[in-house]
């Protein structure tokens, strides 16, 4: 008899977490408020083809956005490291945060589409999918794998010509603000958003079909995000790269165990 959605909502308050994991967040949500304190985002204003102002985004309004997306967005990192299905829906609240961040801050046009078009029908796919493959002795887990060799490359090869690609339009139809200092900074961050829409997409079909790879394409974004936010100032969003640098090890490192243990098992 399967169980019913009281029962799974039940489930998820039993969740068990280690002394590790209970301080990994308490830490980065306390390094979250005072980073909000010390580095506010400024107001943003965006322009007209005359150079006159339109609209100005509260810099207060984002930097709240941006605390809630770091302590909710690590938390669903943590999740999927556990291999626990809600962190998908859970995911689609963040995804709402940051679209409203972006058309604040009026930047990263690829990242915003990726959100509202690709990211909320995947999370909430991604749930129903991970339900399927339960663990047999803790039904609140979620069965993991690994890639063939192959598919790494193509996926690979993938990113780069959507970076590329998707790069050079965005460069041209993003409108003006001043959120960035010049022409030639937006354009490279046009292109970099390309490359963090694509490597989100199929990081998001290598989660949605339980491979550990999703990890090592996670460590790739980690990277390039950070630039991105160094490049932007945004100082709150890196208490998330941290976040997401230590919990990616921490997931890796858990989901190996897991597909090693499993395979022992099977011989």
């Amino acid at each position: 008899m399967k169980p019913t959605f009281k029962e799974n909502v039940k489930k998820i308050f039993t969740i068990r977490f280690t002394t590790y994991e209970k301080i990994w967040v308490l830490s980065l949500t306390a390094l979250a408020i005072v980073m909000a304190f010390l580095f506010p985002e400024e107001d943003v204003s965006f322009f007209d083809a005359n150079g006159n102002v339109t609209f100005v985004s509260s810099g207060v309004v984002i930097t709240i956005l941006y605390v809630f997306d770091v302590i909710i967005g690590n938390f669903c990192e943590l999740l999927f490291s556990k291999q626990l299905r809600w962190a998908f829906l859970l995911y689609n609240v963040v995804e709402l945060i940051e679209i409203a961040a972006l058309i604040l801050t009026g930047s990263r046009f690829a990242s915003m589409a990726t959100a509202i078009f690709y990211w909320i029908p995947a999370h909430t796919m991604g749930f129903f999918v991970w339900r399927r493959h339960k663990d047999r002795v803790d039904d609140k887990k979620t069965v993991v794998r690994k890639l063939k060799w192959w598919q790494t490359v193509l996926i690979f090869a993938v990113t780069i010509g959507f970076t590329f690609g998707v790069g050079y339009l965005i460069a041209d139809m993003t409108p003006p603000s001043d959120f960035y200092g010049s022409e030639t900074l937006w354009k490279v961050i046009a292109y970099l958003d390309a490359s963090l829409a694509i490597m989100s997409i199929i990081d998001g079909i290598l989660m949605y079909f339980r491979s550990k790879e999703s990890w090592w394409t996670w460590y790739l974004y980690i990277a390039i995000e950070t630039v991105v936010n160094i490049l932007s100032g945004q100082w709150i969003l890196l208490v998330y790269k941290l976040g997401y640098l230590t919990n990616t090890t921490y997931g890796l490192i858990k989901w190996s165990r897991y597909i090693k243990e499993n395979e022992i098992s099977k011989e």
